[in-house]
């Protein structure tokens, strides 16, 4: 079965009611429908523009990019801290490299997380919560972060909850800023010429 959790919406729950013979589940508090081939896409095509559809458990062990180069995490196992520094937990780090992720990008998430978690140094990882999120957000682009940055920092930070500690859609709430929209730089007339 596909299970669709959502906060009470008219226009959701009108949705639902178009998919294919949905259910309501009393054990598990949630519509479900069946989980055939072309139900996932279905959802997907229903929601579009309208909700954010979180399917991290469907995809939750799927390798992100399995033509990536070979992952090199030495540059994690023999950089020097300072003292006190909370460090990435290694099941992080062993999650990125089992997804295969690219070694750039591990090096940008481990480093994006380990700023928020530090920020933090005095809350266990489990206990901090969306305000707490939403708090070192608001520092970020206070501090003039760039979109891309905190863009960045959103995603290492579900990736340890939603991915790593399969807690999904925890944080679904969170906005991410809009994306830049940069004007085309225009020709003049004789440089057309």
């Amino acid at each position: 079965m596909i299970g669709l959790q959502f906060h009470a919406d008219k226009v959701i729950q009108a949705l639902v009611k178009e998919l294919p013979d949905p259910k309501w589940s009393k054990e598990f508090d949630m519509v479900y429908i069946k989980n055939i081939k072309g139900h996932l896409d279905l959802i997907f095509d229903k929601f579009r523009g309208v909700a954010w559809v979180n399917c991290n458990f469907f995809f939750k062990d799927r390798v992100i990019n399995p033509s990536n180069e070979s992952v090199n995490t030495s540059w994690f196992l023999n950089r020097k801290t300072v003292k006190n520094y909370r460090v990435c937990p290694e099941n992080y780090l062993q999650k990125l490299e089992l997804k295969r992720y690219a070694n750039n990008t591990i090096r940008n998430y481990v480093s994006a997380f380990e700023a928020f978690i530090n920020y933090y140094d005095g809350i266990e990882l489990i206990a901090i919560g969306e305000q707490e999120i939403r708090f070192y957000l608001q520092e970020l682009i206070q501090q003039n972060r760039s979109n891309s940055y905190i863009n960045l920092a959103i995603n290492s930070i579900k990736f340890y909850y939603e991915i790593v500690l399969g807690m999904p859609n925890r944080f679904y709430a969170i906005e991410r800023p809009r994306k830049q929209k940069q004007l085309p730089q225009v020709l003049s007339k004789e440089e057309v010429l």
